[in-house]
C-alpha cells in the first residue's frame, strides 16, 4: 500500500498543545484500527516520514516509540517498521450472579458470634483456646509412620480401589469386637465407618429428617448438631443440661410435638463436660422406649477420662433398639483421619449407605487401613492411657491459673473428662465484651452463645485445655485474666480482684 496517499492528507497543528508526535500517533493509530492501514503493512522509516510531514526526524521517532508502546507496531532490525497482528479486543460479558444461585444460608446465633470474632483485632503470637483439638505433639506418629511403611511394603492396586460405602470390612470387624468389650453388643452389619462423626450427624438429618420436624438438643449443646439441624430447617426444642436431666419436661416434649429425634451427648457432653449418671441413664431410655423415640447419642469423648470410667452409654443400656451411636478417632488419635463411625440397626445402615453413596462413595479406604493396622496391633489402649495421663494435669493446671488470674469474675466446673472448662462470667461482664478485649491480647475462646439454639449463654465460655503444652497454657489464661479485669474495670462494677489474685503485668 503506498503510505504516501494517507500522509498526503494529513494536516498538523503546530500550534496545538497536542504534541506533534502525538497528532501523528493519533492519526496512525485510527487508521491502524479501521483497517486502513492492515497487519503487516510497512510504514515508512522515520527520516522518510519525517519528510512526508514536515516535521523534525526526532519527532517520526517519537510518533513511532508511542504506537510500539501500545502494541500497534513492532521493528524489525534491518526491515523497517510494520503494522503488528491487533488482538481482537475481549467483549464485556456479564459475571455470572452466584450469591443469587445459592440456597437460604440459616441464619444461626453462632453466625453473627463468629463474625465478632473475626472482627475482633487479633494479634501474631496468638494462642486461641477455642478449637477443640488434641496436641498435635501427642499424636502416635511414630506408630503410624511404621505402620504406614509395613503397609506399603505389601499394597497392591486391589487394595487401592473401591470398597463398600459401609466401611473397610476388617475394620468394621476390629470395630465391633471393641465396642462389644464395652457393652454394645453390635456386629460389622450394624456398624459403618463414616468421615468423622459429623458425617455420621449429616446421614442421620439426611435420612431422618424433614422440614418442620422437631428435634430435641440439650441446652446448651454441640454447636455442630445445631447447625446441621438449623441447615434441615428442622425446629429445636431445648432441654436444659446443667443439672438433671427434666424427664418431666422430655415427656411434656415427646407428647406435645412428637419429635422425630433426641440428640444428647451423655458422657463428658460437650460444652458443659456433664456426665448424666447410671440411673439416670436408664430412666431416661425407659421413656424412650415408651414413647419409640430416637435417640442419637454422639460419644467422642467417653474414653478420655480423668478418674473413674463413665457408666455404660446409653447404647450398651438400650432395650428398645432405639439408639443410633456416633463415635470418632479424631479426639482420641487425630482428626486428620477423618474416620468415625455409626452403630444403628442394620436396616438403618443399609438406608445411611445409600446417603452416603452420593457423597463419597466410601470414606478413605488408606486412613481405614491403617486404623485397623493400628488396632489389631494393641496400640490404642496404650495411647489411651498416656493421653489421659497427660491431659489430667493440663487440666488441673488450668483450673489452678483459672482461680489464680480470672478470680472473681470467672468460676467453673472442674470436668472429669473431655476437652473442655464450661465457665461462667460475674459481676455484670458478658462474654461478647471479654471476646472482643481478649482478641487485642491474643487469646480466643468459644462464647457460650454459639452452644444455644435461642439466646442463653451470654456470660458463658467454653476453654479447651488440651491443645497446648503448660507454658502456653498458662500464657493464654494470664492474657484472659489481664483482658477479664479491664472489661471488669471499664463497667464500674465496684468489685475489687480477690486478694488471691495476682496482678497481671
Amino acid at each position: 500500500m503506498d503510505i504516501s496517499k494517507i500522509l498526503d492528507k494529513v494536516l498538523l497543528a503546530p500550534k496545538s498543545a497536542i504534541p506533534l508526535y502525538m497528532q501523528i500517533a493519533t492519526i496512525l493509530t485510527e487508521n491502524i484500527n479501521n483497517g486502513t492501514l492492515p497487519a503487516g503493512s510497512k510504514l515508512p522509516p522515520e527520516r522518510e516520514l519525517a519528510a512526508l510531514l514536515g516535521v523534525s526526524r526526532t519527532t517520526a521517532i517519537n510518533a513511532y516509540r508511542r504506537l510500539e508502546e501500545q502494541g500497534l507496531v513492532s521493528t524489525r532490525v534491518g526491515s523497517g517498521t510494520y503494522v503488528a497482528e491487533l488482538t481482537p479486543p475481549v467483549q464485556s460479558v456479564p459475571a455470572v450472579p452466584w450469591s443469587q444461585l445459592f440456597t437460604p444460608t440459616p441464619n444461626t446465633q453462632l453466625s453473627s458470634i463468629l463474625r465478632e470474632i473475626i472482627a475482633s483485632v487479633s494479634v501474631t503470637d496468638s494462642i486461641p483456646l477455642a478449637a477443640g483439638m488434641p496436641d498435635p505433639a501427642l499424636y502416635p506418629v511414630n506408630d503410624f509412620n511404621r505402620l504406614f511403611s509395613l503397609q506399603s511394603a505389601h499394597t497392591g492396586g486391589c487394595d487401592l480401589g473401591h470398597i463398600p460405602t459401609e466401611g473397610y470390612l476388617p475394620l468394621r470387624h476390629a470395630l465391633a469386637a471393641r465396642l462389644t468389650t464395652k457393652g454394645y453388643g453390635t456386629t460389622p452389619e450394624n456398624t459403618m465407618i463414616v468421615s468423622g462423626s459429623q458425617q455420621g450427624l449429616y446421614l442421620i438429618t439426611k435420612v431422618f429428617l424433614e422440614p418442620g420436624d422437631y428435634v430435641i438438643v440439650e441446652s446448651p449443646t454441640y454447636l455442630g448438631a445445631i447447625q446441621v439441624f438449623s441447615t434441615a430447617n428442622a425446629r429445636l426444642l431445648s432441654l436444659p443440661s446443667s443439672g438433671r436431666l427434666p424427664l418431666d419436661l422430655l415427656e411434656d416434649y415427646l407428647i406435645r410435638y412428637r419429635p422425630k429425634l433426641f440428640y444428647i451427648m451423655p458422657t463428658f457432653q460437650n460444652p458443659n463436660g456433664r456426665v448424666m449418671p447410671l440411673e439416670e441413664r436408664r430412666r431416661l431410655l425407659q421413656l424412650a422406649a415408651k414413647h419409640r423415640l430416637i435417640i442419637v447419642e454422639d460419644d467422642p469423648y467417653g474414653e478420655l477420662y480423668y478418674g473413674e470410667q463413665p457408666p455404660l452409654s446409653l447404647k450398651a443400656l438400650d432395650p428398645y433398639g432405639g439408639v443410633i451411636a456416633l463415635g470418632t478417632f479424631s479426639k482420641m488419635l487425630f482428626p486428620g483421619l477423618r474416620t468415625g463411625w455409626v452403630v444403628a440397626p442394620e436396616t438403618v445402615i443399609n438406608r445411611f449407605a445409600l446417603e452416603k453413596q452420593y457423597i463419597d462413595l466410601h470414606s478413605s479406604n488408606l486412613s481405614q487401613r491403617l486404623l485397623y493396622d493400628y488396632l489389631t496391633a494393641d496400640l490404642l489402649d496404650d495411647h489411651l492411657a498416656f493421653v489421659r495421663t497427660e491431659y489430667k494435669k493440663r487440666r488441673d493446671f488450668v483450673a489452678s491459673a483459672l482461680r489464680r488470674y480470672c478470680s472473681p469474675y470467672l468460676t467453673f466446673t472442674l470436668p472429669a473428662g473431655g476437652f473442655y472448662f464450661w465457665c461462667t462470667l460475674s459481676h455484670g461482664i458478658f462474654t461478647r465484651q471479654l471476646l472482643h478485649e481478649a482478641a487485642k491480647t491474643g487469646v480466643s475462646f468459644v462464647p457460650g452463645e454459639a452452644f444455644y439454639a435461642d439466646a442463653a449463654g451470654s456470660q458463658e465460655l467454653r476453654i479447651c485445655f488440651v491443645t497446648y503444652p503448660e507454658d502456653q497454657l498458662l500464657e493464654g489464661i494470664k492474657r484472659l485474666g489481664k483482658a477479664l479485669h479491664t472489661v471488669a474495670n471499664s463497667t464500674n462494677t465496684g468489685i475489687r480482684a480477690h486478694p488471691g489474685v495476682t496482678p497481671i503485668i
